[in-house]
């Protein structure tokens, strides 16, 4: 039985596995959209259960009410999420013969568990007030909830990546700057968005009303301060500094002879999203939060967080398979 499990799993391309999990990483944007609609426009609670929407898979009106659509077609849709990362996880473990491959499956199908539960329980413990704080503990759930996803996106990313034909096949020897520029840009991407989810769902979106000055008459800095205004501002920052870093790390990447025609691509791929992210910010103040705007917002970021680190993930495939090469 031993050699006949060995047999199977082979280090080869394998396309049914590599398409499968490429349609579960585009349908994880589904999902990102769908979520970020339903928090815009404050549908999180349209049904008061879970996992039913009042107590059926098949509620009444919920293709007639935006809300109700909303929220539901975003369990349905996590629902799916759930089942094509249980059939990836479980996949990997029967055919693929890289331990860490396998590894990342089950990480992603516990990751997508765990999100599972804290959305659940964002709307179970939507009543229960916590001192101190403006938020009940079901909202408070939200942030935790919207990081993750970011994190899950990440995960889908980095298998798709590894199942590929370019990867198996073919090394990718950037220089040692490149992989640390890469690292350095996923990091403040996740931290701008720990940062967003904070401001979305504290309510902080329109904090500073203006665009790209903090007060009217066209001061840089806030008139006045608090914990909104904080958050705002803090993210405003960020948008600055990771303009910069993203910018530095794609001229990185189009100069490094070891990178493929594929990251640079990828390269410019990646300043486009920064270019229309930018836009679609400053179009949120501008717009007075429009939920149309606000959900590409939000969606846009995801993308330009998945293409950062699809590239990094690139830039370390020979560290990576080196370091694993035995497992």
């Amino acid at each position: 039985m031993a050699s006949k499990n060995t047999s199977r799993r082979t280090a080869e391309y394998k396309p049914g596995l590599a398409w499968f999990s490429a349609i579960g990483g585009a349908w994880v944007f589904v999902l990102v959209t769908l979520g970020a609609f339903t928090t815009t426009i404050g549908a999180g609670m349209a049904f008061l259960d879970w996992p039913l929407s009042d107590g059926s898979l098949n509620p009444d009106g919920w293709l007639e009410d935006i809300a109700m659509f909303a929220e539901h077609s975003h369990r349905l849709s996590g629902t799916i999420m759930g089942l094509v990362t249980i059939i990836t996880a479980v996949w990997l473990h029967q055919c693929e013969a890289r331990r860490w491959v396998r590894q990342l499956g089950w990480s992603a199908l516990s990751i997508v568990v765990i999100q599972g539960l804290i959305g659940g329980k964002r709307v179970l413990l939507d009543s229960i007030n916590v001192a101190g704080f403006d938020m009940t503990l079901g909202q408070m759930l939200r942030i935790p909830h919207g990081v993750l996803a970011q994190v899950y996106v990440c995960a889908l990313i980095f298998i798709v990546a590894a199942l590929t034909r370019s990867w198996i096949e073919r090394s990718i020897p950037v220089s040692k700057s490149t992989r640390r520029a890469g690292l350095i840009c996923v990091g403040l991407l996740l931290l701008q968005l720990v940062i967003a989810a904070g401001m979305r769902h504290n309510y902080a979106g329109l904090a500073i009303p203006t665009f790209p000055a903090s007060t009217p008459e066209g001061n840089w800095l806030p008139a006045t301060w608090d914990y909104r205004v904080t958050l705002n501002f803090a993210h405003r920052v960020m948008a600055l500094i990771l303009t910069i870093a993203l910018i530095w790390y794609a001229v990185i990447l189009w100069k490094d002879r070891g990178a493929t025609l594929l990251m640079r691509w990828g390269a410019s791929l990646m300043i486009g999203l920064l270019s229309f992210q930018i836009l679609l910010g400053a179009q949120i103040i501008w717009q007075m939060r429009e939920p149309h705007i606000t959900t590409g917002h939000v969606v846009c970021g995801a993308l330009l967080l998945a293409t950062t680190f699809w590239l990094t993930c690139l830039a370390h495939r020979d560290v990576i398979e080196a370091r694993t090469s035995n497992t």
